[in-house]
């Protein structure tokens, strides 16, 4: 299921939508960091490109975590 979401980044209340795994992983993510979720929206914010739209950015940036996490546990 894909739901609408919003944050405020930098004082500015945005919207995003996102699946339902997505935005759980995003949650996981956040916690695993020690983060505020808000926090973790509004840096892969400032990081993306301006060509790619924030919900998309979320999707890569969980992918990438989800990636990087499965080669770090590869055996050497």
């Amino acid at each position: 299921m894909i739901a609408k979401h919003s944050a405020t980044l930098h004082g500015h209340r945005t919207s995003f939508t996102l699946e339902d795994p997505f935005w759980q992983e995003l949650k996981s993510i956040a916690k695993s960091r020690d983060m505020p979720l808000a926090r973790l929206i509004a840096e892969i914010d400032d990081g993306r490109n301006r060509e790619v739209n924030l919900s998309s950015a979320l999707r890569l940036y969980v992918l990438a975590w989800i990636k990087a996490q499965a080669k770090a546990a590869e055996p050497l």
